[in-house]
């Protein structure tokens, strides 16, 4: 095999990753969406008052969910700006002439 084709296998790799994750942000936006909507419709029905802790709770987790996956999982632009940022520091500075 290849140098190009070990840098292609690992770009598909990392681009699947980064994929997965956000799919599972997704995933769990549309589960908070769809189970708070039903706890609305819930307490519309039955009269009752609605409980909001649990909206605010999952709301909570969902924002600190979305902030690892948009911008503190490799690929985002912070993570990224800080990685170069890490890795140009570490680099053993090479004489250009």
């Amino acid at each position: 095999m290849s140098q190009d084709s070990l840098c292609a296998a690992d770009i598909d790799r990392l681009a699947h990753k980064r994929a997965a994750t956000r799919l599972g942000w997704y995933i769990h936006a549309t589960v908070y969406l769809l189970i708070n909507l039903a706890l609305v419709a819930v307490a519309a029905v039955s009269g009752r008052d609605l409980v909001t802790a649990p909206f605010f709770a999952w709301a909570l987790a969902l924002a600190i969910h979305g902030v690892v996956v948009w911008f503190a999982v490799p690929g985002a632009s912070l993570y990224e700006r800080l990685l170069q940022r890490e890795l140009s520091r570490l680099q053993p500075q090479r004489d250009p002439w």
